[in-house]
């Protein structure tokens, strides 16, 4: 199952980043460009494994304004990356499936594989996480027993979104569902669609 290999992916990535555990490591793809989806899964999860610990960052209430201000540009970017290697990976998928003849009754997904895919990798970062809240030696018994139970559900919830993401792949190969991917138009990182980056002209 093509989720088999991208949740292994995902925890070797989140466990490789918390060997040194900061935001401003260098990026190593343990994976060649020759081995395309492998390669494109790491980076996917390295970028939302960064931005996870932006958003942590960010929330300090004591930080700096100045450092906030770079650091909410760090967030812009990172959206961006991720939603650049979004939409390479739908492109990995349009050319795997290019020769697939849909059929007459086909019809079309809610989201594409690969939005499907940007969910399950921060699912990989909840399970992560919620799973050092549920065994933190400091925290009270209360605290792990109600993240134990947060974690069962994010488990489970894993199960469910693998299913669902695997039998889209199935569905997409034998022409019971057809791709149709909308890129991302996001406006304001547009100098001539975002109205303040315009009269900046």
């Amino acid at each position: 199952m093509f989720t088999s290999k991208a949740n292994t992916i995902f925890q070797e990535v989140i466990e490789k980043y918390h060997i040194i555990n900061t935001v401003d490591q260098p990026f190593e793809n343990s994976y060649s460009k020759e081995d395309l989806i492998e390669h494109l899964l790491y980076r996917k999860c390295w970028i939302d494994t960064v931005q996870w610990h932006y958003e942590d960052i960010i929330r300090d209430p004591h930080i700096d304004p100045v450092a906030a201000l770079k650091l909410k540009r760090q967030i812009d970017a990172s959206n961006q990356d991720r939603t650049d290697m979004v939409e390479y990976i739908d492109s990995y998928f349009l050319e795997k499936y290019k020769d697939v003849t849909p059929k007459s009754d086909a019809t079309i997904n809610t989201e594409s594989p690969a939005w499907g895919i940007d969910r399950l990798s921060i699912l990989a970062l909840k399970i992560y996480h919620m799973n050092e809240e549920a065994h933190r030696e400091d925290a009270t018994p209360e605290h792990r027993a109600a993240c134990q139970k947060k974690l069962n559900v994010l488990l489970e919830q894993r199960v469910d979104l693998s299913t669902a993401i695997d039998t889209l792949l199935k569905d997409i190969e034998k022409g019971d569902k057809y791709m149709k991917v909308y890129k991302q138009m996001k406006m304001y990182n547009d100098e001539a669609l975002n109205p303040v980056l315009r009269s900046q002209k």
